[in-house]
């Protein structure tokens, strides 16, 4: 089991916060001599049928940590890429500003955490996934977005169009 699955159970073990959404890692690539991974997870929206959400993040290894400490904790480097992979179907969802949370995934052993929240661009048809590292502390300001087009795309809205 790696320190990154350790941390990630320790961190919901301590919070008793339900994931929103599941995460499968589909790739992880070495990036050097020392363990340091970046992993790949596929994020399905559990309101949103037909989207798939490719997500990644730096795992530090455990030598890494020795070596530098700050031994409970991953950057906040990450990157999204959301496309169709199927119809789309779309939930239940919030219409606000501020969107809803997607996906959360523990970074560090309690405070800090990798979001993805959901925004719908209205005016533009389109769906926006906002991926962002949420801190008790320091917010980060590393940041990044995909948008799924929904203009001239078949669209079952549950609840109808808005």
């Amino acid at each position: 089991m790696s320190i990154r699955s350790l941390l990630l159970s320790a961190t919901v073990a301590l919070s008793a916060l339900a994931t929103p959404a599941a995460a499968e890692v589909v790739g992880e690539v070495g990036v050097d001599w020392v363990g340091n991974d970046i992993i790949v997870e596929a994020v399905t929206d559990p309101k949103i049928k037909g989207i798939t959400c490719h997500v990644t993040y730096f795992d530090r290894s455990i030598i890494d940590r020795l070596s530098k400490g700050n031994w409970f904790e991953d950057p906040s480097n990450n990157s999204i890429a959301c496309r169709q992979t199927g119809p789309i179907e779309i939930g239940d969802i919030d219409l606000s500003k501020e969107g809803e949370e997607v996906f959360r995934e523990g970074m560090s052993l309690i405070w800090k955490q990798l979001v993805v929240n959901r925004i719908y661009d209205k005016a533009n048809d389109t769906l926006i996934y906002l991926i962002h590292s949420r801190q008790v502390v320091d917010g980060s300001a590393k940041m990044a977005i995909s948008t799924v087009p929904l203009f001239g795309q078949p669209v079952n809205w549950a609840k109808g169009k808005p």
